[in-house]
């Protein structure tokens, strides 16, 4: 199993060949969603998490089944953040929302990208929704491009509950699974 540290050390080399694996969340990576509710990660979030609030979340990842699923992202045979998809209801339908988060080091390398391509084939494959959808802030041009280049359409700005209790100005992005056509690495 690796470790925080383990994640720390590899630094610069992730990547590999570019590709990623999606791994299914398991007990042992509470490390990473401690790693992941840093300020700086959280920046257009709300903010970090309190411990209790962290120990809910690893909770509900854990027991979350399909319909979705939280996964670890993994390239290089190294964990470089996670991502996952659930069931949520959206303008009186029923679809599949995702987050995802890369840990400091390995940004900027398309991999936000590859295991958004990565999730959104997981969730073709439930295939009890039609659309997944994408909330980042409207502030957050790393995330919205990370959209753009897993081939999701930018439906407009929207008024977004997160965290619970917080209305913040997010752009809806959303991805038809019924699509065969993938966008291009």
């Amino acid at each position: 199993m690796e470790t925080e540290a383990d994640a720390q050390a590899w630094g610069a080399a992730a990547g590999g060949d570019g590709g990623v694996r999606l791994k299914p969340w398991g007990e042992g990576d509470f490390w990473l969603l401690e790693r992941t509710n840093s300020p700086e990660m959280t920046e257009h979030l709300g903010g970090p998490e309190s411990a209790e609030r962290l120990a809910e979340r690893h909770r509900r990842y854990l027991g979350l089944s399909v319909p979705g699923q939280m996964f670890r992202v993994v390239a290089g045979g190294r964990t470089v953040g996670s991502i996952g998809f659930w069931q949520r209801e959206w303008e009186g339908s029923t679809v599949y929302e995702t987050g995802w988060g890369v840990l400091p080091e390995f940004q900027g390398r398309g991999l936000a990208a590859r295991a958004a391509r990565a999730v959104a084939a997981a969730a073709r494959d439930d295939g009890r929704n039609r659309y997944l959808h994408a909330f980042p802030s409207t502030d957050h041009p790393a995330s919205n491009a990370v959209c753009r280049r897993a081939g999701f359409t930018l439906l407009g700005p929207v008024r977004f509950e997160y965290p619970k209790g917080t209305w913040i100005a997010s752009n809806d992005w959303r991805l038809d699974l019924r699509t065969q056509e993938q966008p291009e690495p």
